[in-house]
């Protein structure tokens, strides 16, 4: 019922729905169109598909490139990792003309391909926090899609009116005509609050766009795709960095160091 605008970053209500009209600010998402050109896209794609793609869950197939994680009991160890395949050292060197991606190390890449045969889809998630760190980096392919932004929050969301240029209008400073024939009177509009767990927002994902998911859009909003936002075949690369826990300082800096270092020798092969 709400879509995510990049130019301002709000999540503006949908035309036809009760929101229309409202919007709030929605922080943690940045994104990239024509992060790459259509023969780049072409080429990684044609390099992934020469090694196998494993089955995974809800219609979708896999590409592992990172160390072996027993998230349950929080185990870790670099196990046959090789590092990261050598078509993503150019992706991520783009990556750093990205002010948000400042200091981003991927440690670890998921490639996933979804297709509408096989009624692909993710369900709405977190990703892991003890081990994967504060952004998500991940380059869509093939082509366009939604991502699905939802909260099972118990608190409520505070909207605001927006105006004419699509702007937030300052409390109070909005007003509507009466719909009570010749009264003309003008009644204004407050900020109005609803349940966190009765909004979901849009972020419409460009083929070849970057998307990076940080702060509120990682930690408070669980991200998933429907399978009516797969109309044909879509291949994402996803990037992830360490935790504190396994970075400068952290309690198991030294292995973080060591997957860092196989990582970006990018000479690996699907695990």
């Amino acid at each position: 019922n709400f879509t995510y605008c990049p130019a301002t970053g709000l999540a503006k209500g949908n035309e036809h729905s009760e929101f229309a009209g409202w919007a709030f600010p929605f922080p943690g998402v940045f994104l990239v169109e024509e992060f790459i050109s259509e023969d780049e896209e072409c080429e990684i794609v044609e390099l992934m598909d020469r090694d196998d793609w494993k089955l995974s869950q809800s219609g979708r197939k896999k590409q592992d490139y990172g160390p072996k994680v027993n998230f349950k009991k929080q185990r870790l160890k670099a196990g046959g990792f090789t590092g990261l395949p050598s078509f993503s050292r150019k992706i991520v060197a783009q990556m750093k003309a990205c002010s948000v991606l400042r200091g981003f190390l991927p440690v670890e890449q998921c490639n996933l391909d979804y297709t509408p045969e096989r009624g692909s889809a993710i369900d709405p998630h977190f990703d892991d926090w003890w081990l994967w760190g504060e952004r998500l980096v991940t380059l869509n392919l093939l082509s366009n899609t939604v991502l699905s932004m939802s909260c099972d929050s118990e608190d409520a969301i505070q909207l605001f009116p927006t105006s004419s240029k699509g702007e937030l209008s300052p409390p109070g400073s909005f007003t509507q005509t009466s719909a009570c024939g010749n009264s003309g009177e003008e009644s204004v509009l407050s900020p109005r609050l609803v349940p966190s767990k009765e909004v979901i927002v849009a972020v419409h994902l460009p083929r070849r766009a970057l998307v990076v998911l940080q702060g509120e859009a990682r930690y408070r909003w669980k991200h998933g795709i429907h399978r009516k936002h797969i109309e044909h075949r879509r291949v994402c690369v996803t990037f992830r960095e360490l935790s504190a826990e396994f970075s400068a300082g952290g309690r198991h800096e030294e292995l973080g160091k060591e997957l860092l270092e196989i990582a970006l020798s990018f000479q690996g092969r699907p695990v």
